[in-house]
């Protein structure tokens, strides 16, 4: 996978005011993706992999996580709670976030990293929602646990949440058995993904 060459002070050139991201393209088994991301709402945003770097303002975003947001008790309220618990992620999974003009603005991670069949979990400030970018974070994460060659992905969501269902059901996911009250759903990484999951900027390229 290639990309353009940028510029700016924030990495940001191309006709659309932020990068020209033509040369950046899927394949049907999520190879690693294009950085560079545009929102629904016309922001341009990186979307990497966690530096230690990241950590404080990491732990500032989940600090000011609306507690409304939260599901299945993530991520946790205080402030001790949350500096504990990413550095579970940090030491056990596979991390990335979302920056913007303002900073980190999303985190998905998938744990334990060494797991054939790791647990996906993404969180997007809630001054951010609605912006595409949570369904950007979940590609980099399966492009990357695909690159590891991980088999696949799981989660877990409440079932009410028919709206997180929908787009994990566009990302490949299904719902699978479980125990749990909680609704089971996985992504096999051995198999293409439907086109939704994988976009590329090219139009003839669309499906």
């Amino acid at each position: 996978m290639g990309e353009t060459d940028v510029d700016g002070p924030n990495g940001a050139g191309g006709s659309d005011g932020f990068w020209d991201a033509s040369r950046c393209v899927g394949t049907p088994h999520y190879p690693p993706r294009c950085p560079r991301f545009v929102s629904k709402d016309g922001r341009g945003l990186v979307v990497r992999p966690y530096d230690d770097a990241d950590r404080d303002a990491l732990a500032e975003m989940y600090r000011d996580y609306d507690p409304d947001a939260r599901s299945m008790g993530l991520p946790p309220e205080r402030g001790p709670r949350i500096a504990e618990w990413l550095a579970t992620l940090v030491d056990r999974g596979r991390n990335f976030v979302a920056v913007a003009d303002r900073g980190i603005v999303g985190h998905a991670t998938y744990v334990a990293s060494d797991d054939p069949e790791p647990e996906l979990a993404v969180f997007v400030h809630q001054d951010s929602h609605d912006r595409g970018i949570g369904t950007e974070l979940c590609r980099h994460v399966a492009a990357d646990a695909a690159d590891a060659g991980h088999e696949a992905l799981v989660l877990h969501v409440a079932p009410e949440n028919q709206r997180a269902v929908h787009v994990y059901r566009e990302l490949g996911f299904e719902t699978v058995t479980s125990d749990s009250t909680d609704a089971k759903m996985r992504l096999d990484l051995t198999s293409p993904v439907p086109p939704a999951a994988r976009p590329t900027t090219r139009p003839e390229s669309q499906g």
